[in-house]
């Protein structure tokens, strides 16, 4: 269970380090990629009301330029990074999978155990009482009357006793179950976030070359620099919305890993340690 939960809280550091690698990437996005964009768009807007013609979009050009030469925003290394942290939830949902089937296995093993175990104990106490009357009788007679005495008392308590301590062992199974399955719910909406990250990184991607496209186009062919600039502004708002959905997906992975870590911490924290 420590080894469990020390690889569950290591996981979610990492993926709150993602999470901040994934912010960056955005910023750099923001501050390079779309505000590049912007100034062309905006240049373009400026060139074209004062009447210029396609080779006079100079401004527009070198936005473009810039564009270009800036790149990809998602670096190798972090891709690297989010398959580490996707490999490793994947790994620790399997783990949780095993050992919550082997604690469903004890528990339903419990009361079978309990009953039986109180039989056993009960018989053997007394087989062993009877044992020591027959040994005592020839060899010590005035302890005969105190161990048949000892066989009147009755066997309630000793049950009790056995009872008690499976009910603590079956209490600790379920402590260590809610833990269990408290790890495994984190775990499980993580990778469904990572999921979903994956899937607007590479819209933002797809978004990103689109318009490389087009500025490449606007670049080489000046003449039809109007029509590249168009499609571009087109695309803009697409490429706006997606950052946007970008950040906010990973704001919202952080915040619910977070409140895992906490909820996790609360559960080890109530859970009996007999």
């Amino acid at each position: 269970m420590f080894s469990l939960v020390e690889i569950y809280f290591d996981n979610s550091q990492k993926t709150l380090e993602f999470c901040t690698a994934l912010e960056n990437c955005l910023k750099r996005t923001r501050d390079n990629q779309l505000m590049m964009i912007q100034l062309a768009v905006s240049h373009f807007e400026e060139e074209v009301g004062d009447g210029v013609d396609g080779e006079k979009y100079v401004k527009t050009l070198q936005e473009l330029r810039k564009f270009k030469a800036a790149g990809d925003p998602f670096t190798e290394g972090f891709f690297e990074l989010f398959q580490s942290v996707y490999i490793q939830h994947l790994s620790m949902f399997s783990k949780l999978q095993q050992r919550k089937g082997t604690l469903d296995k004890k528990l339903k093993s419990v009361k079978t155990w309990s009953t039986v175990s109180n039989v056993i104990f009960v018989s053997a106490f007394v087989s062993v009482l009877i044992f020591s009357v027959v040994a005592a009788a020839l060899a010590a007679p005035p302890v005969v009357t105190a161990l048949a005495a000892a066989l009147a008392v009755p066997m309630g308590p000793v049950g009790k006793w056995c009872n008690s301590l499976w009910k603590r062992y079956e209490t600790a199974l379920k402590g260590q179950r809610e833990v269990i399955s408290t790890m495994q719910v984190g775990t499980f909406v993580t990778m469904k976030d990572l999921e979903s990250i994956r899937v607007l990184v590479s819209k933002v991607e797809i978004k990103v070359e689109s318009l490389m496209q087009n500025a490449d186009f606007a670049l080489r062919e000046e003449e039809v620099v109007k029509f590249a600039m168009d499609e571009i502004k087109k695309k803009l708002e697409e490429f706006m919305d997606d950052i946007q959905k970008l950040s906010q997906h990973g704001d919202k992975c952080s915040r619910e890993i977070t409140r895992a870590r906490t909820v996790l911490l609360r559960k080890i924290m109530k859970t009996p340690n007999n």
